[in-house]
């Protein structure tokens, strides 16, 4: 039951700072047609796991409590793959194939290097 009041707080945590976060990326970026908060947000979140996962790895860094806390918690609400999703269907439904394609492109290229560059990190920590 504890490791559920854990996930929880940490989901608590991550669903308000993707809030914020993919919120003010938007705004400042007063891009209108392109999700650049939501792909933000999934970049950072893949950098962030990217480096935990590599703590794990190479310094057993984390007790299942914490991993608990970070990983399924926060970065579980954090990111946000499933709005990703929506909107490049919505992009898609509404003709803007290029967005669309572009959107799941960029957040593929970018996600994928951000978590090598995170796991990287990890070995200078």
């Amino acid at each position: 039951m504890l490791k559920f009041v854990i996930i929880g707080l940490g989901g608590c945590v991550g669903a308000i700072l993707r809030y914020l976060v993919a919120g003010g990326v938007h705004t400042l970026a007063k891009a209108e047609s392109f999700p650049v908060g939501t792909m933000t947000v999934n970049v950072v979140g893949c950098l962030l796991i990217g480096i935990g996962g590599g703590l794990m790895e190479n310094r057993q860094f984390f007790s299942p409590e914490w991993r608990a806390f970070l990983f399924v918690g926060i970065l579980g609400s954090f990111t946000t793959f499933s709005t990703f999703g929506l909107e490049t269907f919505n992009l898609a439904k509404e003709g803007q194939w290029l967005a669309s394609f572009g959107n799941v492109g960029i957040s593929l290229i970018l996600g994928l290097a951000a978590v090598l560059a995170g796991h990287m990190l990890s070995r200078l920590l």
